[in-house]
């Protein structure tokens, strides 16, 4: 995956993205936010910069048990560098072993309009998978919690406070990456200094696959889905994905085609095994034309077998080096640390002038 960069820039740029540690990534998060993750290590420009965030604020903004949480932390951090994340190239840490973030988010809650905020739409969606509503219409304002209705704040000081110029994420979290622009432009008009304190992030839809449920091919393939026969997960056994793959959702249609609005069910599993074999969707579609669904769901499950087997094994491996994670996290810490300080030192001061110029205006008063 390539971010186009401009002829003229001349600054390098920093790339930052950050996944919830909610559960071990299920296919769809695999062939979507974190394989382009893979990809843009191996395009981004020496001088860049790129860190990958395990956003452990954002996953208590619903309910959590403790336990399951912090191994699933040390889950993800496996899955990231299982899949080919390199520390030493990429900055990879948890976000809640840096202050900074919550730090930012507070003086940016205290200048982030309600308005705005009220006019984001990506809780009511949280909520109702949450709480495996059928309809977005199904939850309202008294199911939401400050930390919910806040998040996209927290989310806009995890970019900002390492001044990230580009922000790799889902056409979901385009509406966030709007308001995090809005909040570094309010910042940088009413603390002024010779020169704007943040850039503009710019929203970058990575390419991925909308990979659906196997069992409701009408929505996202999800991990907080209650149907755990709805996803494939990256720790699955090859006998378990071809259970999943052999009773997901199809129809009754002879012959198989891609049409993602007829036909949802067999249009996800050619869209599963477009992906794994690195194929067109439609050349695949073409190929089994004449065949039925018990061949495709044969193949797909082949494929994502095949697709998935270097990954688990290798995160199989990893998850047991506690030792190695632990110097792994605390080394990503250091660095995120030493960049996001500079950030707030700056910050600080442009917070201590402003206040400093109000109360010599008080004075003059």
């Amino acid at each position: 995956m390539n971010i186009p960069r401009r002829v003229s820039q001349i600054r390098p740029r920093v790339i930052l993205s950050g996944i919830q540690p909610t559960g071990i990534p299920h296919l769809g998060n695999y062939l979507g936010a974190l394989s382009n993750w893979v990809k843009l290590q191996k395009s981004a420009q020496p001088e860049d910069k790129l860190l990958f965030s395990i956003v452990g604020w954002h996953a208590l903004t619903l309910p959590q048990d403790p336990a399951a949480l912090l191994a699933a932390r040390n889950d993800m951090l496996a899955v990231l560098l299982a899949i080919g994340i390199d520390p030493n190239r990429s900055i990879l840490f948890h976000q809640d072993h840096n202050p900074h973030h919550t730090e930012l988010s507070w003086i940016l809650s205290c200048i982030a309009p309600m308005g705005k905020l009220r006019r984001m739409t990506t809780w009511k969606s949280r909520l109702a998978a949450a709480r495996n509503s059928g309809s977005e219409d199904e939850v309202d304002e008294s199911m939401l919690n400050a930390g919910l209705f806040m998040y996209p704040v927290l989310q806009a000081a995890d970019v900002l406070v390492y001044k990230a110029t580009h922000v790799p994420v889902g056409d979901d979290q385009q509406q966030h990456i709007e308001l995090t622009r809005d909040l570094a432009d309010i910042f940088n008009r009413t603390y002024k200094g010779t020169s704007p304190l943040f850039p503009l992030p710019t929203y970058v839809n990575t390419p991925s696959k909308r990979i659906l449920s196997l069992k409701d091919p009408t929505s996202k393939m999800s991990k907080s889905s209650p149907d755990i026969q709805s996803r494939i997960l990256l720790t699955d056994t090859a006998s378990q994905i071809q259970s999943k793959i052999r009773a997901a959702v199809t129809d009754s249609i002879q012959g198989i085609t891609y049409d993602p609005d007829r036909r949802p069910g067999t249009s996800n599993l050619l869209t599963i095994l477009a992906a794994c074999t690195d194929s067109d969707v439609i050349q695949v579609a073409k190929a089994y034309e004449s065949q039925g669904h018990g061949t495709l769901k044969r193949d797909v499950a082949e494929a994502v077998e095949e697709f998935l087997k270097k990954p688990r094994a290798q995160f199989d491996r990893i998850r047991l080096e506690t030792t190695y994670l632990d110097e792994v996290a605390r080394r990503g810490a250091t660095r995120a640390i030493e960049h996001s300080m500079v950030t707030m030192m700056e910050v600080k001061t442009r917070l201590a002038k402003s206040t400093e110029n109000a109360s010599l205006a008080a004075g003059s008063v």
